[in-house]
This record gives C-alpha cells, structure tokens and sequence, in this order.
C-alpha cells in the first residue's frame, strides 16, 4: 500500500469515527450531574463521557511519554557505556 493510500485509509476510518461519536453524543442528551473537587454542574451524558475518555487518554498519553523519555536516556546512557 502506498503513503497516499495508508493516509486516505486513516483519514476515512477518523471521519467514522468521528460519526460514531456525533451519533453517541445526539442519543446520550440527558442531563446528568457532575460533582468533581469541589465543583458541581449539569452536563449531557454524553459529553460528560466523552469528557472523561479524553481525559483519561491525556493521562496515559503522558505516562507513556515518560516512559519512552525514561527508556531512551537509559539506553543512551547504556550505548555510552554510564552506569546510574
């Protein structure tokens, strides 16, 4: 497969999901309340789900980046022959 094709491949399954997600959020329109540290508010269901699974990918994003940040400064260390 060529680079054109891999990225027209990813740009169509991203607009699919992207209308999943308009589906679920339409269909999830209740309003459900929302209390976290303190603040309190009246959100639809669906977005408040959405809120928090991008919320939660943020977070293993960041602790996969450190992890890949902690693992090449050990094996930079490791070809340079340091030790810790």
């Amino acid at each position: 497969m060529t680079r054109a094709g891999v990225v027209w491949a990813a740009v169509v399954a991203a607009l699919v999901l992207l209308i999943l997600l308009i589906v679920f959020i339409l269909q999830n329109q209740d309003l459900v309340l929302v209390r976290f540290l303190g603040f309190e508010g009246a959100v639809p269901l669906g977005m408040a789900l959405f809120i928090a699974s991008v919320t939660g990918g943020v977070l293993v994003a960041v602790a996969g980046g450190a992890r890949i940040l902690q693992l090449r400064a050990n094996a930079r260390r490791a070809r340079t022959g340091q030790r810790r």
